[in-house]
């Protein structure tokens, strides 16, 4: 199990990891009321650089608005938020790539089931940059639980007491010997991985299921789509059925925690030939050099 590092951001200073407490009072705990991004930190000699900060951010001011805490962005700012990363980050002399996960906790001591109004404090911490699934080859099993929609708890806020469902659907997974799980949503259409997003391959065209479909609209996701449209690759968001996993050309999935990732396997079906596709795996450099070294689209910040 991967350990944080030592020093931890909590409320407005740096405190040791082991002194980094949520009140077992507090609604993020009773009512699994935070939201959350992770972002990744890459170390080259003596620069820090971050991927796609700013879209982060924003991902949590977003997820704060969609569940009503409405503190968050009347006490946090953009400057703010980096000069934490910047302070974070320092802090714990990094000598490798790691991964930040930055959350908005609701801290009001039993308020009962309301958001509004209520204190908030932030956390951040950092930990080893280790992939959650295999980076050349994963097995995928259907999930019998079913994504939760977007008029129960919507997917596109990075909610942590949402992450139930993909807890429940991962493990069967595990459990079943697979990799990770596939979610479906109530009609048996296909959304997303416990914690990536998913593309397939047909024809050349490449397909992901759109924001409608009860999906995170994952800023990896948006990062594969902006790169192959630069590439001149066809590109399609829709509704996507499992058995269309079955017979692509390649499926992979992306994620800040994931990578860029081929899948070789659906439900006990070989993916094409097995191996990873050209595409996807085209894609995939694309990525990795995104991450580091982008000079077109403003994605990487110094720190």
């Amino acid at each position: 199990m991967a350990k944080p590092y030592p020093q931890v951001y909590l409320g407005d200073r740096l405190v040791p990891a082991e002194a980094a407490h949520v009140s077992v009072a507090s609604s993020a705990v009773l009512y699994g009321l935070s939201v959350y991004t992770v972002f990744p930190v890459f170390v080259a000699g003596s620069a820090r650089t971050v991927f796609r900060l700013e879209d982060h951010f924003r991902r949590m001011v977003e997820s704060c608005k969609i569940i009503g805490m409405d503190r968050f962005d009347q006490e946090w700012d953009y400057d703010r938020f980096r000069a934490a990363t910047v302070e974070l980050v320092a802090a714990n002399e990094l000598t490798e790539d790691v991964f930040v996960r930055a959350t908005v906790h609701v801290v009001e001591s039993i308020p009962g089931t309301r958001v509004r109004g209520c204190d908030i404090q932030v956390s951040m911490f950092i930990y080893p940059a280790t992939p959650i699934v295999p980076q050349h080859g994963m097995r995928l099993k259907s999930s019998p639980w079913r994504r939760i929609p977007d008029n129960a708890i919507p997917s596109r806020a990075k909610v942590n007491g949402a992450y139930v469902n993909s807890v429940l659907a991962k493990q069967d997974a595990i459990d079943s010997g697979y990799d990770d799980c596939v979610f479906l949503d109530g009609n048996g259409h296909v959304c997303e991985l416990s914690a990536a997003n998913i593309f397939l391959v047909r024809g050349g065209t490449l397909i992901t299921p759109d924001v409608s479909c009860d999906i995170l609209d994952g800023i990896n996701r948006r990062t594969i789509l902006t790169l192959a449209a630069e590439d001149g690759i066809p590109v399609r968001e829709r509704t996507v059925d499992l058995t269309e996993l079955y017979i692509a050309d390649e499926v992979f999935v992306t994620g800040t925690s994931a990578g860029c990732a081929p899948v070789t396997e659906v439900d006990g079906r070989t993916v094409a030939d097995g191996k990873p596709g050209p595409l996807g795996q085209a894609l995939r450099k694309r990525h990795a050099d995104a991450l580091r070294t982008d000079t077109v689209h403003g994605w990487v910040t110094q720190l």
